[in-house]
């Protein structure tokens, strides 16, 4: 029998962050967030980072591992959640894996089979100078059956890159945990909503001055740029880019675009449960919990 892992996934802005904190006080959990962007330190406003006092006490891991601009992949994010949950289960605590990053999640939840070498930075600018649908074409005359999404740039890129290494398998899965899915969103038009209140908070309390420091500091425009949403479009207002006004705009325009897209990924899931946030969402997901640990669990 696989150990079980309960996984909560859902867009930006949908609040699975603090629905992961009371589930996992309520089941002595605790847990790992799987977020591309939170792994860096001091990207904290702009990745929409958890603060200590929002965690309420529940142990986090994940979390500021890497300084910005170091190389992180996700067989690294893969590696490192491996061992955080193999404490956790140690400890005789339930594991909760908690995020918005779909590729991030899959690789641990469903245990892809990953490559660690570090990419080939010179052959990455090459391939970054021809649009998507090209990088597929030359994806599929060499490797005819692959199954990656066309449309996923990166995972071509890496394709490709590993095959120019000879470093390239077909990608498998060995599932290491028995899993219980939880999904997090809300309504097109209440998320909508959601995702500009946030970023207006996040603004008034300083996002700005969070990416100036950064650059202040050294950290590489090209690296904040290639972090997308809200590093992008700061950084771009910062070096003038682009005005405050247009930043703003454009910025909320892109959360809003890239959580259909996260939505588009998780959808496919075709066992994830999708909990009513519009009515007691912790009650529903605590008992489908209590189902899936069996009846003598917390709460």
């Amino acid at each position: 029998m696989l150990p079980k892992l309960i996984v909560i996934e859902g867009t930006n802005a949908s609040g699975k962050s603090s629905l992961g904190v009371t589930l996992a006080g309520q089941f002595s959990g605790e847990i790992i967030s799987a977020d591309s962007r939170q792994v860096y330190r001091r990207l904290d406003l702009g990745s929409g980072k958890i603060t200590e006092e929002e965690m309420k006490g529940v142990p986090h891991h994940l979390l500021n591992v890497r300084d910005p601009g170091e190389f992180f992949s996700m067989a690294d994010f893969q590696r490192m959640a491996y061992e955080a949950i193999d404490g956790i289960l140690a400890r005789g605590k339930v594991p909760f894996l908690v995020g918005g990053t779909g590729l991030y999640v899959d690789a641990v939840a469903d245990g892809y089979e990953l490559s660690d070498r570090a990419p080939d930075h010179s052959l990455r600018a090459h391939f970054e100078t021809f649009d998507t649908p090209t990088l597929y074409e030359m994806l599929v005359k060499q490797l005819p059956d692959t199954d990656i999404d066309p449309k996923n740039r990166h995972r071509v890129m890496r394709a490709l890159e590993r095959l120019a290494a000879d470093d390239w398998h077909p990608t498998g899965k060995k599932p290491r945990y028995t899993l219980l899915k939880l999904g997090v969103t809300w309504p097109r038009e209440i998320l909508k909503k959601r995702i500009d209140e946030r970023l207006e908070k996040r603004l008034r309390e300083g996002m700005v001055d969070e990416v100036r420091a950064m650059l202040d500091e050294g950290v590489s425009e090209e690296f904040l740029v290639k972090l997308g949403l809200e590093y992008k479009y700061l950084t771009w207002y910062l070096t003038g880019k682009i005005g405050y006004e247009q930043m703003v705009e454009e910025l909320g325009n892109a959360i809003k675009k890239f959580a259909k897209r996260q939505m588009t990924w998780f959808r496919r899931d075709e066992r994830i449960h999708w909990l009513d946030m519009t009515g007691d969402p912790a009650a529903e997901a605590a008992g489908l919990i209590r189902d899936f640990l069996g009846q003598d669990a917390a709460g």
